[in-house]
């Protein structure tokens, strides 16, 4: 009776390889292996830029077919992903982890440098800058070069020139360089107020100051020091405490004099 001979699936032969830690497929920019095409593909797309995922419903592009699944639920609106401590949801899996991690407290990402810990792998990136040295947001106006993007938009506007104003406000002296702009400082003369918060009966002039109202209002605090772990609803508030740690001085937009906290004239 002839053997038979038993063809092994590429499914099964890369899961083998999961078990036996070989790698075959390296990558041609950078000295990583993995043990599928699949995940060198999308390895790849790191150094090439490629991004074939494409949402229907505006220009964004994404690497990830799995990004791109999450991105289409904010044209939806679907968050399927529950937390179970509290009342949110949210449009993935690992955006639901995150913030799982405020009520656990849990900070799986550790520094080898020092005792410090954090919840989220990029705030370790952040922080590993402080004992490299690394500063990655460079000046092209001058010399100087920053550890947080934050603290580089801050430097930006020592060199940026306020365009001509133009657009005169019919009440008062006042004039602006940009039509919103008017549009905006009107309200102030109006009263008008746009902007209802979902959760309470409050009103804003502004869609910037409802945003604020929406942090404290539902408790959320997006901008987290990659640094202590301390998490603020403004990112002005991130700022003042990077400041500290840094060192770095904060300058006021309408004149030269530097601040070491959050209190700009």
């Amino acid at each position: 009776m002839p053997q038979k001979i038993i063809k092994i699936s590429s499914d099964i032969s890369s899961h083998m390889m999961a078990h036996t830690g070989e790698k075959p497929y390296q990558c041609i920019y950078c000295d990583k292996f993995y043990n599928t095409n699949s995940d060198l593909k999308r390895h790849t797309r790191i150094h090439t830029g490629e991004k074939p995922y494409k949402c229907n419903h505006c220009d964004k592009a994404f690497s990830v077919s799995t990004n791109l699944s999450s991105h289409m639920m904010t044209h939806t609106g679907e968050k399927p992903y529950q937390c179970s401590y509290c009342d949110k949801s949210f449009n993935s899996n690992s955006n639901l982890i995150k913030h799982t991690r405020m009520h656990t407290r849990e900070k799986p990402y550790k520094c080898n440098h020092c005792d410090k810990a954090f919840s989220q792998n990029g705030h370790l990136k952040i922080h590993l800058r402080i004992h490299t040295g690394e500063k990655p947001y460079q000046c092209s106006q001058c010399d100087k070069a920053f550890i947080w993007e934050n603290m580089f938009k801050v430097h930006l506007r020592e060199h940026s020139e306020e365009p001509e104003p133009s657009y005169q406000c019919s009440h008062c002296n006042k004039a602006f360089s940009a039509k919103n702009r008017l549009k905006e400082h009107l309200r102030k003369h109006t009263g008008d107020r746009p902007y209802k918060c979902r959760h309470c009966d409050n009103v804003y002039s502004y869609s910037s100051s409802l945003k604020k109202h929406i942090k404290k209002c539902t408790g959320d605090k997006p901008y987290a020091c990659s640094q202590c772990g301390k998490a603020f609803s403004e990112n002005s508030l991130l700022i003042g405490l990077m400041t500290i740690h840094s060192g770095e001085k904060l300058y006021c937009n309408h004149c030269n004099k530097a601040f070491s906290n959050t209190v700009i004239c």
